[in-house]
């Protein structure tokens, strides 16, 4: 091994940890609202649906500031970047543990929104920088390790802690867990970390540049149909399974360790067989999986078979798709990853306005076959973006 080859690897086991724990905090107190909006609700007095604006404006700051902000520090030091962002999550968080009405908590929100718009996309743009090709798409799966670790322990764990202690502990508890990440980003991650510059201009470049947002629109299309019955999961499985409050909670426990098992198996098969094929073989298995879930009630372990392979397969997405725009763009990873990103919250909103759509039109049993459509979307999207982009 090189001189030059050693501190690299052993930046790579430092790095890599790091910045995957400060995924799972950004994770937590990204998506535990989901399971805080009853608590949210009766403690500042608002409605059902104002209390969901706490994530529709997190996902509208973020699609709005994440690449403008990622561009506009393409100058800036990587570790200086993600720092300060993750500076900035840690501020809202305690400004939303403080709200004392919905206008200072939706306005927290959006400021987390800036803070995890800069620090996440910037942190797989260093992990791809440190490693060689070869080693990028298993090297992602690890840094972003953290968000489906935040699925499946962090969310449930912020849920529980709102309903135990109230929703402004669960706040509190994220902005705790940030500090200990301040300490390791600035005392881990090395200074002076090589690379390309890119600003507004690159922003611009790639907005208009149709291979790559096609590429990155898949992100969109595919999560989108994931979040067609998911968004709806609860009152699904109520209806046709009979679960109720400990049994989805059981569930999401469960998407949450396969989305694990998943984010690794991605990695893998994207390294063994390339991202492009990786991710046209997801996207048909989860096209047809969805369809089942219109078919509900199922058996028990018919059901969790089910629900395993479908969160596997949606969470085996993320490292190809990060490998592949990145490839696409490498001189502009930092912000083709900031637009990656984004469309992560793109597709959410837009998967949950569809999965309305089907509800309030056929019924909540159509949501699986609403959702393998969208899947079929998806699968058509990859295909065509393979041809345009040759890989």
């Amino acid at each position: 091994m090189s001189d030059q080859a050693a501190p690299q690897d052993a930046a790579e086991r430092i790095v890599i940890p790091v910045l995957s724990a400060a995924n799972f905090v950004v994770g937590m107190g990204a998506f535990m609202v989901i399971g805080m909006i009853p608590p949210v609700e009766e403690g500042l007095g608002l409605t059902t649906s104002g209390a969901g604006w706490i994530m529709t404006i997190y996902a509208l700051a973020y699609v709005v500031a994440s690449p403008t902000l990622v561009a506009l520090t393409g100058r800036v030091g990587r570790r200086k970047v993600v720092f300060t962002g993750m500076s900035i999550f840690a501020l809202a968080s305690f400004l939303a543990a403080a709200a004392p009405n919905a206008t200072v908590l939706f306005s927290a929100r959006a400021l987390a929104a800036v803070g995890a718009g800069m620090m996440t996309p910037v942190a797989a743009a260093i992990v791809a920088g440190l490693v060689p090709p070869e080693r990028r798409a298993r090297s992602l799966a690890a840094v972003f390790f953290g968000l489906p670790v935040a699925q499946g322990f962090g969310v449930p764990a912020g849920s529980y802690i709102s309903y135990t202690f109230g929703w402004r502990t669960a706040f509190v508890v994220v902005g705790v867990l940030t500090l200990p990440c301040l300490w390791l980003i600035w005392t881990r991650v090395p200074r002076g970390l090589q690379f390309q510059p890119v600003g507004l201009r690159d922003l611009g470049a790639l907005l208009t540049n149709g291979k790559i947002m096609l590429a990155v629109l898949f992100t969109a299309t595919f999560l989108g149909a994931i979040y067609v019955p998911f968004t709806y999961i609860a009152p699904l499985l109520e209806e046709t399974m009979g679960y109720g409050r400990d049994g989805v909670a059981l569930v999401l426990f469960v998407f949450g360790v396969a989305a694990v098992v998943g984010n690794v198996l991605g990695g893998w098969m994207a390294d063994q067989i390339g991202p492009g094929r990786t991710l046209t073989i997801l996207a048909i298995a989860q096209s047809i999986l969805m369809v089942f879930l219109s078919f509900l009630p199922l058996p028990g372990i018919v059901f969790f078979a089910l629900l395993f392979a479908w969160s596997a397969a949606g969470w085996s997405f993320t490292a190809p798709q990060q490998a592949r725009v990145i490839g696409l763009a490498p001189d502009r990873a930092p912000v083709v990853l900031s637009l990656n990103a984004a469309a992560i919250y793109v597709g959410t909103a837009a998967g949950a306005a569809v999965g309305g759509v089907v509800i309030d039109s056929i019924g909540i049993m159509a949501l699986g076959i609403g959702g393998g459509l969208v899947g079929l979307l998806a699968v058509a999207n990859i295909l065509i973006s393979r041809r345009v982009s040759g890989g």
